[in-house]
This record gives structure tokens, sequence and C-alpha cells, in this order.
């Protein structure tokens, strides 16, 4: 009885270590710190969840073409395309979010959560020569 007790309690605790973690909220006003001369700083909780999942909720920017492998998330809906020239010009109110299979843009008025794995650092999109500094590559998008 011993046996079967420790082996079933060595099963439970070997499943609650692989249970997936819970997303942490990330706002837009808790990504950056403040400037530098480099640009924009990010803040400490932005560089701690490096890696990690995280959740944001904002609006999908008007993106390039109607079918995208990756769209811009932006704070307040944008009727326009945000995009930058530079990573130097990196505005403090969008995040890329990249995406495996391609989607359909959605309307730039609607509301959506964006939920996966942070990425830090300059990226230049191969395709389109766009330059993000601050990426989400999705696991869920829900409006």
């Amino acid at each position: 009885m011993k046996r079967i007790l420790l082996i079933f309690l060595t099963a439970f605790v070997l499943l609650l270590g692989a249970a997936p973690a819970e997303a942490e909220e990330l706002s837009f006003d808790e990504i950056y710190s403040g400037y530098s001369a480099d640009g924009l700083t990010f803040s400490d909780k932005t560089l701690s969840l490096e890696g990690g999942t995280v959740t944001v909720s904002g609006y999908m920017a008007p993106p390039l073409t109607p079918t995208i492998h990756f769209f811009v998330l932006t704070e307040v809906p944008m009727s326009v395309c945000p995009f930058c020239s530079s990573d130097a010009d990196w505005p403090d109110n969008i995040i890329v979010v990249k995406v495996d299979d391609p989607i359909t843009a959605l309307p730039y008025d609607t509301p959506i959560t964006v939920t996966g794995t942070l990425e830090i650092g300059s990226e230049t999109d191969e395709e389109t020569g766009f330059v993000s500094q601050l990426r989400i590559r999705a696991d869920s998008i829900d409006s």
C-alpha cells in the first residue's frame, strides 16, 4: 500500500511540475522605464519576463499585407501603420506579434489579447525589413 501511495504521489508531483506556467500580465505602461542615450530603456519587469509567457491587450495595427506572419499590437486603435524605419525610432506603445501560421488582419478598432513568449532585442524581419525591439511569439490571440 505504501508503495502504491508513493508512486501516486510521485506521479502527482511530476504532473504539477509539467503544468504550463501562468502568463504574466504586461501592460504598455509597464514595458519601459524611461529613455537613455540609446533610446527607450526596458523596465525591470519587462527584462525579468524575457523568455517567459506574457499576456498583453491592445489593438492590431493595419498590416503590410492582408495575410500576415506578424503584426503590430498597439496600445490604442490606429487606422494607419505605426511602422518605424529603424529600431532607434521605436515607439513606446507598440509590440510586434509573431505568429507561426498566417492570419487575416482584424479591424484596427477590435480589442485583442495576445498570450505568448516575450522576446527582447533588435530583430529585422527578412521578408519586410521591419525592425523590432520587442516581440511576442503568440500562442493565442483572443478578441
